[in-house]
């Protein structure tokens, strides 16, 4: 018998959490990301592939916003722990900088040739790198903002207690590991009962810096609904928390709102104080 979540059988499950099926133009989206990204760097100071770990992929970009005493925003990529790169998405900087944000852009080793357990240690490891702050750059005793999208969202969540984080921003963030096990997107993950267990925020709610928990208001059912959970188990928890629902995004476009500087995100952060 096929192992169901909330009545969802596997394919169902493939279904509802396939976001780049959800709508009809990924590849064109995710070439446009690069495009923009790639005109970022071009146009923004920095430093690019500073090192926090042995792994080739753990490493890092740092985008100054050109004012002394900064404070830091720190984005995680999604792609579901196993595709995309820190530099497919480094135009959403365009909005903490124009807010007074340097920002990191992080990477980290994909499944399969990094499994959950190593993959949230690469995060911690960041963290803790950037709070020794070896390189000067001006990470340790400033505000810092963690946030990430999708994955990256779910990375966010977990660490909101690390003392380097003063808020987060965790977007469209998977917070319950169960279903994405029973789909598709196991197929490289190949997550433990344990991994299930330690890492899935919805059960780790406390305590954690104040947060923006955030979705797409036009996104999947099952993110919408994984993101309302979260909020919703952090404010019974006694957490500041405010849950916002970008008007009209998907799980993509939802990016954009981040890359402005008066988006509906970046306000969001701002208000949370």
């Amino acid at each position: 018998m096929a192992t169901l979540y909330r009545g969802m059988d596997r394919p169902t499950l493939d279904k509802a959490y396939n976001n780049t099926q959800a709508i009809p133009n990924f590849p064109e989206v995710l070439r446009d990301f690069q495009q923009r990204s790639a005109k970022l760097y071009e146009r923004v100071p920095g430093r690019r592939d500073l090192g926090y770990g042995e792994r080739p992929r753990e490493r890092f970009d740092w985008l100054s916003c050109g004012k002394a005493g900064a404070p830091t925003f720190i984005f995680i990529h999604g792609g579901y722990w196993q595709n995309c790169t820190k530099e497919d998405f480094a135009f959403i900087a365009a909005g903490p900088l124009a807010n007074g944000f340097n920002v990191v852009l992080a990477e980290y080793t994909l499944a399969p040739d990094a499994s959950m357990t190593q993959i949230v240690g690469e995060i911690t490891r960041l963290l803790d790198h950037l709070q020794a702050d070896p390189d000067g750059l001006g990470t340790a005793g400033q505000p810092v903002c963690l946030s990430g999208h999708s994955a990256g969202g779910h990375l966010t969540a977990l660490h909101r207690a690390h003392p380097l984080v003063t808020n987060a921003l965790p977007i469209s963030a998977l917070v319950d590991l169960e279903p994405i096990s029973l789909s598709w997107l196991n197929d490289k993950l190949r997550l433990s009962e344990q991994e299930i267990a330690a890492y899935s925020p919805i059960h780790h709610v406390g305590p954690g810096v104040p947060a923006v928990v955030a979705v797409g208001a036009a996104e999947l059912p099952e993110l919408v609904r994984q993101s309302d959970e979260y909020a919703a188990a952090c404010e019974a928890a006694g957490q500041k928390v405010a849950l916002v629902h970008v008007p009209g995004c998907t799980h993509f476009s939802v990016l954009d709102d981040l890359a402005r500087a008066d988006g509906v995100l970046m306000t969001a952060l701002a208000q949370l104080g």
